[in-house]
């Protein structure tokens, strides 16, 4: 089944969607100090369209493509001026643009049944479909020193309910989410499950693709105002080819 079948599509639009409007004023100053005002943007893993509709408010034409057929539904109401398809971030033709984002640990996520497809390569397509001077703009959650991540955690409204238990093999570089999905309907719930594995790479592994893809890189642990969470990391790369 593809991540963010329906229910979760909806759960994770309305209940976790504070993050990619959060992050856009941060993405928005990023592109205009870049001198990037009104080129187009091409958001990897779009999800519902949050940022997509943020980017076109701030002048920019904008491309999405996300592996759920949910999230590009939702997408099409949510920034219906956008051009926006179903398709995997590994495997979609980048087109030519001035700026590629990608919000929420998109890089992280394995395709079902897959080993993870190598970083280094989706690297330099991106780089390829760039300007000199052109911006890469992403989050990941990386390797820690510490012990592995392992945790239960849940969140409610009136009409759904989501409960994830996060597990992390640190030797395998993999973390997984188990997610049981309750959802209103009619007058009683439908309950779905999810599971989600994820690839863990090191700051350094994921610095040192950059670069090898042509790009000078900045790392923080925030988008402007917006703080990610433990072990996520905003990272800033440029096309190299222009005077920094």
């Amino acid at each position: 089944m593809t991540a963010y079948d329906k229910d979760l599509a909806f759960i994770h639009h309305t209940g976790f969607g504070d993050f990619a409007v959060g992050a856009a004023p941060r993405l928005v100053r990023a592109m205009r100090a870049a001198g990037i005002a009104g080129g187009t943007v091409v958001d990897l893993g779009c999800g519902s369209g949050l940022w997509l509709r943020e980017a076109l408010r701030a002048g920019h034409k904008v491309v999405g493509v996300d592996a759920s057929p949910a999230m590009i539904a939702l997408a099409r109401t949510v920034a219906p001026d956008a051009d926006v398809r179903v398709g995997s971030v590994y495997k979609w033709d980048i087109p030519q643009c001035e700026a590629v984002t990608a919000l929420g640990e998109v890089f992280n996520y394995l395709p079902a049944g897959r080993a993870a497809p190598p970083l280094g390569r989706l690297f330099r397509r991106v780089a390829q479909a760039l300007p000199p001077g052109g911006l890469f703009l992403f989050d990941m959650l990386v390797r820690g020193a510490g012990r592995p991540m392992a945790y239960r955690t849940w969140k409610t409204a009136d009409d759904w309910a989501v409960l994830v238990d996060l597990s992390e093999n640190v030797a395998r570089g993999r973390l997984t989410r188990d997610i049981t999905i309750f959802r209103k309907a009619g007058a009683g719930w439908r309950r779905s499950r999810e599971t989600h594995v994820l690839r863990v790479p090191s700051r350094t592994e994921i610095v040192a693709e950059l670069r090898r893809a042509g790009f000078t890189v900045r790392v923080s642990r925030r988008y402007g105002d917006l703080e990610l969470g433990p072990r996520r990391l905003a990272f800033c790369a440029r096309r190299q080819g222009v005077q920094e």
